[in-house]
C-alpha cells in the first residue's frame, strides 16, 4: 500500500502513466479520492487513453464523487475534458444529469465562496459532452418560473357586478343563481300552452305544423320568448369563466407540487414540508439559471438533438425550439414526459392502495402502459373518421383530386385549432370500457377516480398531439428483443448488465419518422 501511495505522488518524469491496467488505475483513483486528493487524481485521469478511460468511467462510483462536490470538481472536470478530447464512439454512460442537478442544488442555496469559479469549467465540459442538458435546464427553469407565477393567481375575482370577491363565494352565488333560474324555467315549462308543448308526438308532424294559424303562432312565440329571456341572461354566462378560473388554479397547484416533488427527489435535505414553496422554487430557478450561465454561450455548443435521452425526473423533453411551431412541439413533448413521470406515478400510487391489486405489480404497470397506447390509437381513428364524415356530408367521393385534398387539409387544420375544446367524452369512455371490460375480475378499478382522471389526461394529450401539422404517433414495436439506444431508455433500477428487454413501461413517441421521446424499458 505504501509503495502504491509513493507511486501516486511521484509519477514518471517523462509524463507517461506508469499503469495501463484499468483495475490499477481505478484503485489509484479510489485511494486518492478517499484522501480528498482530487487534483492528483485529476492528473492521473488526464493521462488515460480511450480504452482505459472507458473502463474506468464504467467502474468508478460516480455517486461518491457527485456527493463530494464541489471538492471533487477538479477530478470530474478532468474526466469530462478527457472524454471530450479522446472518446468518440461508443460513448460511455456517464451520469451527466445527476452531476448537473447536484450543481443546481449547490447554486440554489450557495454557502461557499468562489463556488462559481470552482464549477465553471466543469459545467462547460459537461455542456460540450452532452449539449442536450442545456435544454433540460431551460425546460426546468421555465417550469419553475411558471409554477412560481401560478402561486399568485389565487386572489379575488370579479362577480357579475364587477366587485372583487373570493372565487368560492362567486361560484356559490353563481350556482344559486342558476338553481333559481332553472327552477323557474321548469315551472314555466309545465305551464306552456298546448300549442307550444305538444303532448302527442303526432301534433309535431310537418303537416300539422304547416296547418297552425296566426293566433297559435303568436302564443308559441310568447312562450318561447319567455323561456329564452329566463335562460339567456348575461349573468348566467359567468359560470364557465369561474369554472375555467377554478380549473387553472387546480392546474397551477399541481405544477407547484410537481416541482416541489422533483426538488424533494433531487435534494433530500431541502426541507420542503416547512419552507415556503415560492422561496424554494425561486432558489432552484436561480440555480438553473446560474448553471446555464456557467455552461457558456449557446453558440459555442454543438446543436442539440431532438432525440435526447428522456430525463428520469421528467423535467426535460430534450427538444430544442427555434420557432413558435417548435416551441409548441417542445411543450407537447414535455407534457408527454410529465404524463409518464408524474401522472403515471400518481395513478400508480392510487392503484397501489387498492387491496385487490396490492401484489399485482406487473399488472398495474401494464394497465397504465395500455391506456396511453389505447388513447393514441383511439384519437388517430377519431381524426380520420371526422375527415371522412365531412367528405360524406359534402358528397366528396373522389379521394384523389385536388379539391378533396384541399378539403382534407382544411378539416385537419380546423381539428388542430379546436383540439383544446373538442369534446372527448366518448373517446374517454371508449378507452375506459376497453380497459375495464378486459379486467372485469377487478371491479375496484371502476371506482378508482385517479385512474379515470389519468385516462382523461392521456386521451386529451393524445388528441392534441395527433392533430399537429406533423402528427405525433407511438412506436408500436413492443417486441421484447434487445435494447436499442436510439429509441429505448433503460429504466433506472433495471439490470444494467443486460440489454434484453423484459417489459415496456412507456412507449416511444415519434414524429416524422424520428424518435422525439424514447421508450422506457425494463431490462
Amino acid at each position: 500500500m505504501a509503495d502504491s501511495r509513493e507511486r501516486i505522488r511521484a509519477p514518471p518524469r517523462d509524463g507517461r502513466e506508469g499503469f495501463t491496467s484499468p483495475r490499477q488505475v481505478l484503485r489509484r483513483l479510489m485511494l486518492l479520492s478517499e484522501g480528498r486528493q482530487y487534483r492528483e487524481a485529476a492528473t492521473v485521469v488526464g493521462r488515460l487513453g480511450p480504452s482505459v478511460l472507458r473502463s474506468v468511467v464504467a467502474e468508478l462510483p460516480m455517486d461518491i464523487l457527485i456527493e463530494a462536490l464541489p471538492h471533487s470538481t477538479y477530478l470530474l472536470e478532468s474526466f469530462f475534458n478527457r472524454l471530450n478530447a479522446v472518446v468518440a464512439t461508443p460513448r460511455p454512460d456517464v451520469p451527466c444529469e445527476a452531476i448537473m442537478w447536484h450543481l443546481v442544488k449547490l447554486f440554489s442555496n450557495p454557502h461557499e465562496t468562489g463556488l462559481r469559479q470552482r464549477c465553471m469549467k466543469l459545467a462547460q465540459a459537461i455542456g460540450i459532452w452532452q449539449p442536450s442538458l442545456r435544454d433540460s435546464l431551460l425546460a426546468r427553469r421555465k417550469q419553475l418560473d411558471q409554477a412560481i407565477q401560478g402561486l399568485g393567481v389565487h386572489g379575488l375575482t370579479a362577480d357579475q357586478t364587477g366587485s372583487l370577491i373570493s372565487l368560492h363565494v362567486a361560484l356559490k352565488n353563481e350556482l344559486q343563481r342558476h338553481i333559481d333560474t332553472y327552477k323557474a324555467a321548469i315551472h314555466k315549462l309545465e305551464e306552456l300552452s298546448p300549442v307550444t308543448a305538444h303532448q302527442d308526438p303526432a301534433q309535431s308532424s310537418h303537416q300539422r305544423l304547416l296547418a297552425i294559424g296566426y293566433g297559435d303562432i303568436q302564443q308559441r312565440l310568447i312562450d318561447n320568448k319567455t323561456l329564452l329571456t329566463m335562460l339567456d341572461k348575461p349573468a348566467l354566462k359567468q359560470l364557465a369563466q369561474l369554472v375555467e378560473n377554478l380549473s387553472q388554479r387546480v392546474q397551477n397547484d399541481k405544477e407547484v407540487l410537481f416541482c416541489v416533488g422533483q426538488i424533494r427527489r433531487t435534494d433530500a435535505t431541502a426541507n420542503t414540508e416547512e419552507r415556503p414553496a415560492a422561496g424554494l422554487l425561486m432558489n432552484y430557478s436561480r440555480g438553473c439559471d446560474t448553471v446555464l450561465g456557467l455552461m457558456g454561450p449557446l453558440a459555442t455548443l454543438p446543436p442539440s438533438s431532438p432525440t435526447s435521452n428522456a430525463c428520469s425526473s421528467g423535467g426535460s423533453d430534450g427538444y430544442h425550439s427555434d420557432s413558435d411551431v417548435d416551441e409548441t412541439n417542445s411543450e407537447l413533448v414535455r407534457q408527454y414526459s410529465v404524463m409518464y413521470s408524474k401522472n403515471r406515478i400518481d395513478t400508480l400510487d392510487s392503484l397501489n392502495s387498492l387491496p385487490q391489486l396490492k401484489h399485482a405489480h406487473q399488472l398495474k404497470a401494464k394497465i397504465l402502459f395500455s391506456i396511453i397506447v389505447l388513447a393514441f390509437r383511439a384519437c388517430h381513428g377519431l381524426k380520420e373518421r371526422k375527415v371522412l364524415e365531412v367528405r360524406r356530408t359534402l358528397y366528396v367521393l373522389d379521394a384523389n383530386d385536388d379539391a378533396t385534398a384541399s378539403l382534407d387539409r382544411a378539416v385537419r387544420q380546423q381539428l388542430k385549432e379546436t383540439a383544446d375544446r373538442f369534446p372527448m367524452g366518448d373517446v374517454e369512455r371508449q378507452v375506459a370500457n376497453q380497459v375495464l371490460s378486459t379486467l372485469h375480475e377487478y371491479p375496484c378499478l371502476e371506482a378508482c377516480i385517479p385512474l379515470i382522471h389519468y385516462i382523461s389526461d392521456c386521451v386529451r394529450l393524445a388528441w392534441r398531439m395527433v392533430n399537429q401539422t406533423n402528427p405525433y404517433y407511438l412506436d408500436t414495436d413492443f417486441t421484447l428483443g434487445l435494447l436499442q439506444p436510439e429509441k429505448h431508455e433503460r429504466y433506472p433500477i433495471s439490470e444494467k448488465r443486460s440489454d434484453i428487454i423484459r417489459a415496456f413501461l412507456w412507449p416511444a413517441l415519434m414524429q416524422n419518422g424520428h424518435c422525439v421521446y424514447k421508450a422506457v424499458v425494463a431490462t
